[in-house]
């Protein structure tokens, strides 16, 4: 009797006193993971929006410098005295708020002071920017105070590798050059910013990152740019009115991202406090590590709202506790015996003996009526056992079948759904594409005409202007190819020819003859196996627009060198007899998050190159002709894409 009922007040009491404990131990820590994993995802946020601000910066720099070189009121003043084009550089300068800006004609261009990969690469024509570390000599030789600005005391700080350096006097600069005429053939301008002790930067990047409500506030957080470990631009305070620059990172961060060239996202010591921080590498121009940019926010606060939360849910256990078995140990007791009488009874059940019973257990409420239910379906578990055993062998049978069925029904219905709303999201982009398509042309073709007049209008004159006026050709010429794209993509039935019975095989040979100008310029390797097919119905133009579209963007995924491998042969899709051709590389293949995107109109990852119509269009294509178009990532490296479409029907 007494082990009956010690079992009975165990099992009710055991979820409360030691389960509930450990479910709520375990979803706390639970809690306290997903809590930190949101606290790294948050600051893994803060760094891209701070990447994105330095990357932004070195943009419009080099697109500020650009805009000097290509206009003519800088190569008006190249012919003018040297005092008026100082004056000129000085106010542009100023306006573009640059701390260095001089103009090399290009027989100064030599020696070890002026190689730098940037000058370098403007020397070719193209103009470059990027992060460069200049020496204190190097900021000597430039006008201004830039070496002392630069120049900042190291303090000794914990846990950093140690050194016998006492300060810092290079400087990080946004360096950047652009070509002046005709492929740099009369110089070279170059520019810059010292990013040492560049206050305003520094908290400009903290300013978008922790005062903006849309990413959290409140959150107490600073931001830090390192030139190796050392801080020359930060606004971590050592004290409340001293900023810590010249402190380093400690020698952790330092070897994985300086040395390991990582990223950091974790919580680390700064300077007084621990902040849940971030860290990324900065590269020189000549692809040497040789910085870090941080962003990071205080811990303590989230650490105080955890052991908080840990203390809240601990009270009302305890209190939960304190009502709750009193009042169970009062109920419980009206029940034991019926319940042991039944324990009793189920145990001669669970040993084979379907006559035992219950009978009279001396209680006429819900307990007794329970015994008395039990005992009846005793009684019909007697009857129907050898029935149930039958009867469950055939179920399972049937639950199999329609399992089966119901899955087969249901990946059906999800392709339906994928198919409906891709069908709707093109119709709704197509309207716009074409409004927009056509109000773009007729402004178009305004400023190409009035740049004809213009030639007219200036006859021998129009050589000064000559450079304007092919930047004007080109650009519009561009705008045209782009709303040729959009046409194309609105209503390719416009675009399209009859479908005709096309040799896959023939058409795929003479697609690799359109790319040979591109291939030859790399070391691409191409590997073709194509085995004879059944012919396919479609326009053979817009079949070779596919094919040379794929093509094109495998040779682009593997830049210089690789392996292009175009084959085909004959494949049965859902029943129906084809031609598949796949087209793959050994590019860095395709990121699993964008495999669901990269067929959708305007995407692209080629930013400011493509429009993002050339696979959606393609795919577009070979779904009118009946066919489909596919991608994956190959197992060891590269991505492949297949194109099926069923066999002509005349040649069957």
């Amino acid at each position: 009797m007494k082990s009956v009922r010690l079992r009975l007040l165990t099992l009710a009491l055991l979820p409360m006193v030691v389960l509930m404990p450990l479910m709520l131990l375990l979803g706390m820590n639970r809690w306290t993971s997903e809590y930190d994993n949101i606290l790294i995802a948050n600051v893994a946020s803060d760094l891209r929006i701070a990447e994105q601000y330095l990357g932004r910066i070195l943009d419009g720099t080099g697109t500020n410098m650009t805009g000097i070189t290509e206009s003519a009121e800088f190569l008006a003043e190249l012919d003018q005295n040297p005092t008026q084009l100082a004056a000129f550089l000085g106010a542009k300068q100023r306006a573009h708020q640059l701390d260095f800006l001089y103009y090399l004609p290009r027989d100064q261009i030599a020696g070890p002071a002026h190689q730098w990969p940037v000058i370098a690469s403007a020397k070719r024509g193209r103009p470059a920017t990027a992060i460069d570390i200049f020496s204190a000599a190097d900021l000597s030789a430039l006008p201004g105070d830039l070496a002392t600005r630069a120049r900042v005391p190291l303090i000794e700080t914990q846990a950093a590798v140690p050194t016998t350096r006492t300060v810092e006097d290079r400087g990080m600069v946004v360096h950047t050059a652009s070509p002046v005429g005709q492929g740099g053939n009369r110089g070279i301008l170059v520019g810059g910013i010292l990013l040492n002790r560049n206050l305003g930067f520094i908290d400009t990047i903290n300013a978008l990152v922790y005062l903006n409500a849309a990413t959290g506030g409140d959150r107490q957080g600073t931001a830090t740019l390192f030139l190796e470990d050392v801080r020359v631009s930060t606004n971590v305070r050592l004290f409340e009115d001293v900023r810590a620059l010249g402190t380093r990172v400690s020698a952790v961060v330092r070897g994985k991202v300086l040395d390991d060239g990582k990223t950091w996202l974790d919580r680390a010591f700064v300077v007084n406090d621990w902040y849940i921080s971030g860290y990324l590498p900065i590269s020189d121009s000549f692809g040497e590590r040789v910085g870090m940019l941080y962003v990071g926010f205080l811990e303590a606060p989230f650490v105080a709202a955890k052991q908080q939360a840990y203390l809240v849910l601990f009270i009302a256990f305890l209190l939960l506790l304190a009502v709750s078995i009193p009042f169970f140990l009062r109920m419980a007791k009206g029940i034991f015996s019926p319940l042991e009488r039944m324990i009793q009874t189920m145990t001669r059940v669970e040993k084979g003996d379907l006559n035992a019973r219950n009978g009279d257990v001396g209680s006429n409420d819900e307990i007794g009526l329970v015994a008395s239910h039990l005992d009846t379906l005793l009684n019909q578990v007697q009857e129907r056992d050898q029935a149930l055993r039958s009867w469950a062998d055939e179920l399972n049978e049937r639950v199999e079948d329609r399992t089966a069925e119901l899955k087969e029904a249901n990946y059906k219905l999800e392709e339906t759904f994928k198919q409906l709303v891709m069908s709707e999201k093109l119709a709704s982009i197509g309207e716009i594409t074409a409004g927009v398509a056509h109000e773009i042309n007729n402004p178009v073709a305004v400023i190409q005409g009035n740049v004809d007049v213009i030639r007219q209008t200036l006859d021998t004159r129009a050589e000064e202007v000559a450079t304007e006026l092919s930047l004007i050709d080109r650009q519009v010429q561009r705008i045209g190819a782009i709303v040729g794209k959009l046409l194309q993509f609105a209503r390719p039935s416009e675009f399209s020819s009859s479908e005709e019975t096309v040799d896959i095989g023939r058409v795929t040979e003479d697609s690799l003859v359109l790319i040979g100008h591109t291939l030859s310029n790399t070391q691409i390797t191409v590997e073709t196996d194509l085995a004879p097919a059944p012919p396919v119905r479609i326009d053979e133009g817009e079949l070779q627009q596919v094919i040379v579209n794929l093509l094109v963007n495998a040779v682009q995924a593997m830049e210089h060198d690789g392996r292009l491998t175009v084959s085909l042969f004959p494949e049965e899709f859902e029943g129906k007899a084809g031609t598949c051709l796949q087209i793959a590389d050994t590019g860095p293949g395709i990121p699993d998050e964008n495999l669901n995107t990269l067929f959708d109109p305007f995407f692209t990852t080629k930013l400011a190159e493509g429009t993002g119509l050339g696979l959606s269009i393609s795919q577009t294509l070979i779904q009118r002709a009946g066919g489909l178009i596919r991608v994956r990532n190959r197992r060891k490296r590269g991505a492949a894409f297949s194109i099926w479409l069923p066999e002509a029907p005349d040649s069957l």
